[in-house]
């Protein structure tokens, strides 16, 4: 009796041992699923992180180019004589002489609108100068009726033999003006005393700092 009870014991001691074999490898296995699991994870989320970090760069490449697009799409024109607001506008590319009159309040009532072309197309750097009714300078200029076209010289990009043409301006002063650049207004010149006060009265509308 004692030596069969010896033998059931023995057998339930490896039944024990086996079913704990069973559940050590069921809990190494389900670590081991675990831990590729992370891996994985892990892995995703440095692909998702690197991609997005290279479409930031993408994007502002983009972005750069729309902007430069944009700056190379307009044109400055100075307005003056019969218009509400004289003064320096930017507009966009391909703009009309009725769209910088526009960009300067409209017309004054003394404006001879009979001897504007409207549709007429405007040029970076222009000067535009709408004629009152009687005044006998107007006509056709440049190619437009009734508006005075002249390109201005620009005092951050003129050489000093297009500096040197303005009147009051020579050789030595044209000099300086370059030798004192950038401009960020046509009032440098006098508040850097690079000209006089009487000289830039004669040459404030003939020039330009974009």
């Amino acid at each position: 009796m004692a030596q069969i009870l010896q033998e059931k014991n023995s057998s339930w001691s490896r039944g024990d041992l086996s079913a704990d074999f069973f559940k050590t490898r069921i809990n190494l296995a389900i670590v081991g699923f675990l831990l590729v699991g992370i891996f994985l994870v892990a892995i995703g989320a440095g692909l998702f992180f690197f991609k997005n970090s290279g479409s930031d760069g993408d994007d502002i490449q983009i972005i750069s180019s729309v902007e430069q697009n944009a700056a190379s799409q307009e044109v400055v024109v100075h307005m003056d004589g019969a218009v509400a607001r004289p003064g320096v506008y930017k507009l966009s590319s391909g703009a009309r002489i009725n769209d910088a009159i526009a960009a300067a309040g409209g017309l004054t009532s003394e404006a001879d609108e009979t001897r504007i072309n409207l549709a007429a197309k405007v040029a970076d750097g222009q000067k535009i100068y709408i004629w009152a009714v009687g005044q006998k300078d107007g006509g056709m200029v440049g190619g437009t009726a009734g508006v005075s076209v002249s390109a201005l010289v620009n005092i951050n990009t003129a050489s000093e033999s297009e500096l040197d043409k303005l009147p009051g301006v020579g050789p030595v002063t044209a000099g300086k003006i370059i030798a004192s650049r950038p401009y960020s207004a046509l009032e440098d010149l006098k508040t850097r005393k690079v000209v006089s006060a009487s000289v830039f009265e004669k040459i404030r509308d003939l020039i330009t700092v974009y």
